[in-house]
């Protein structure tokens, strides 16, 4: 992962192949920020460039410029904070996440950058080393072609030798990881990273690490009537796995149970999606990414909270031996389920999983999913839903502010229940089509009991077809980790 150290350095010295500058839109123009450290000549010549320059300081515009003779670095990279009322303005923290991140993206292929965004606070250091982390991203599986990631930072700041400030670094550290790791996941070929594989691969993150890991493979599952994921996996040659991952410290304040879907790839079954609806769906499997990502960040944070992660792996695929609209299956637990549709078959891994997470008595179990294609028509492709207990929900909902990412809290009308149901079993996997983001997290309420509880449904934000963004790349995002992460350090600090 790229280097980042903190440092108080002069900037007017700093030896860098790019310096990075904020510039924000006001009400009077564009304005630097967070130039404090420069000579007061060099940060007029700056600023007498930006109008010229066509420099407006909106977000994710980041303009490069020739540094000058009078600063230490060859490149002046001027990245864009958005609107701000007035020259004193204040800059939020994701705000400058998305600044760190959209600059240091965008000079992938240089060595050495400098940060030198306005920061006063250890939070607002950490943001910006966050967002640069996360930033400085780029799949290479299976390329070679193109610029790498920028390979060390530094961040200029007066906080450089503040505790508090190197602490937010090392967690930045330990998120930007997270989030490389689920990104690299998601975008794993299918061909390549199948429930088997998975599970491998959830081993080996674990390996020398506080967190254990047990893998039931599909004889397993049969005999322990985990009936969703071995009916999904029915029609692969390649069988499903449930992957249970436990990290539990001494003395922990509190057990949290994480679920995530694992459709390693999702053709829709004998319900076959049309072929252009299956060209991302290797993202089907980025609930359980996040899970494995945020249980083992969890660990890295020695946060005093229990933490039990459970992966439901399997690949949805059409064949004589697939299942069939109109088989009954039965959940672990005895629950019947009418599967009325072989497309909506991350329900179903789903049931089984929090069932089995559900039985070890945690405070809260928290699942994440790409679950349905209603969520993008409700709310987009960057904004998740959260459903569940009112308690638990309203925690997932501050913790993504707290975050910078966007949750939106969505109720569970009962009478939507109505519309799953079946003379032929105790549920239909199918119901009302208005509202089938609602209708499914409905489904997944039917195997939680009492426990409390949220579901996190991320079918647009965990993958990004468009442009990049931000710190955001093209391909998978690794949204939805920073959320659970925070839940978590909330229920350390109770």
């Amino acid at each position: 992962m790229t280097e980042l150290k903190l440092t108080a350095k002069d900037l007017s010295r700093a030896r860098a192949d790019a310096l990075v500058l904020g510039v924000a839109a006001t009400d009077d123009g564009p304005r630097l920020m967070g130039a404090g450290a420069l000579p007061e000549a060099t940060s007029s010549r700056i600023t007498g460039l930006l109008r010229p320059m066509g420099v407006t300081g909106r977000t994710d515009e980041v303009v490069r410029l020739p540094a000058g003779d009078d600063l230490g670095a060859d490149v002046l990279a001027l990245t864009g904070l958005g609107t701000v009322a007035s020259a004193a303005g204040t800059v939020g923290t994701e705000t400058l996440r998305r600044a760190a991140g959209a600059a240091v993206r965008q000079l992938a292929g240089t060595a050495d950058v400098v940060l030198a965004l306005p920061a006063t606070t250890a939070a607002e250091v950490g943001a910006i080393a966050e967002g640069a982390l996360m930033g400085a991203y780029r799949f290479d599986r299976y390329t070679r072609s193109g610029p790498g990631p920028v390979a060390r930072l530094e961040l200029v700041t007066d906080l450089a030798r503040d505790r508090a400030a190197k602490a937010a670094v090392s967690r930045a550290e330990v998120v930007a990881e997270g989030v490389r790791a689920t990104r690299d996941l998601v975008n794993a070929s299918p061909s390549h990273l199948y429930p088997e594989a998975f599970a491998e691969e959830a081993r080996a993150a674990a390996k020398g690490t506080k967190v254990k890991v047990t893998v039931l493979d599909e004889t397993e599952l049969e005999e322990g009537g985990y009936g969703g994921l071995v009916g999904v996996g029915k029609g692969s040659a390649r069988p499903p796995r449930l992957v249970r991952l436990s990290y539990a410290p001494a003395r922990a304040k509190a057990h949290y149970a994480l679920v995530g879907k694992g459709i390693t790839f999702d053709s829709g079954g004998l319900s076959l999606k049309p072929a252009k609806g299956m060209e991302t769906m290797k993202l089907d499997m980025a609930g359980a990414a996040t899970v494995l990502s945020t249980v083992l960040a969890a660990a890295a944070l020695d946060l005093p909270v229990k933490v039990t992660g459970w992966l439901a792996l399997a690949e949805n695929m059409p064949s004589g031996t697939a299942q069939r609209p109109s088989d009954v299956i039965t959940i672990r637990g005895g629950t019947t389920v009418e599967v009325l549709n072989t497309d909506a078959e991350g329900r179903l891994v789903m049931a089984d999983a929090l069932v089995a997470a559900c039985e070890e008595g945690p405070d809260a179990v928290l699942d994440i999913a790409t679950l349905t294609g209603a969520q993008m028509v409700a709310l987009g492709n960057q904004v998740g839903a959260v459903m569940g207990t009112d308690d638990v929900r309203a925690s997932v909902v501050a913790a993504a502010e707290r975050s910078g990412e966007q949750f939106w809290p969505m109720p569970l009308p009962a009478e939507l229940r109505e519309s799953m149901k079946t003379p032929m079993a105790d549920i239909a996997n199918m119901g009302e089509r208005n509202g089938g983001m609602l209708v499914a997290g409905l489904f997944l309420q039917e195997f939680v009991g009492t426990t409390p509880w949220a579901h996190l449904d991320v079918a647009g934000p965990a993958y990004n077809e468009g442009e990049p963004r931000g710190y955001t790349p093209k391909g998978g995002t690794g949204m939805g980790l920073r959320t659970l992460l925070s839940v978590l350090e909330g229920a350390a600090q109770r």
